[in-house]
């Protein structure tokens, strides 16, 4: 069941533009700030929130450098 949600985190992400993409990286990444620093002050409840965002960026990264990539080639 969790592998059809992350199924679904792929395809949402794969139909968003490379701007969306990019402004996802940008939301995420001050997510997980926030998330670090109320983790230090023992304000988190839960601390999977660090990882999940860790790896939605890692996520939406790896899409951009996909089609990066195959820019790339096309040009050649």
């Amino acid at each position: 069941m969790a592998e059809l949600k992350i199924r679904e985190v792929r395809e949402q992400l794969r139909q968003m533009t490379d701007d969306q993409l990019r402004q996802e990286v940008a939301a995420n990444r001050a997510a997980l700030y926030d998330y670090r620093r109320r983790n230090a002050m023992r304000q988190l409840d839960s601390t999977t929130a660090i990882r999940d965002a860790r790896k939605q960026i890692a996520r939406a990264l790896t899409i951009l450098r996909e089609r990066q990539l195959a820019r790339e080639r096309e040009a050649k």
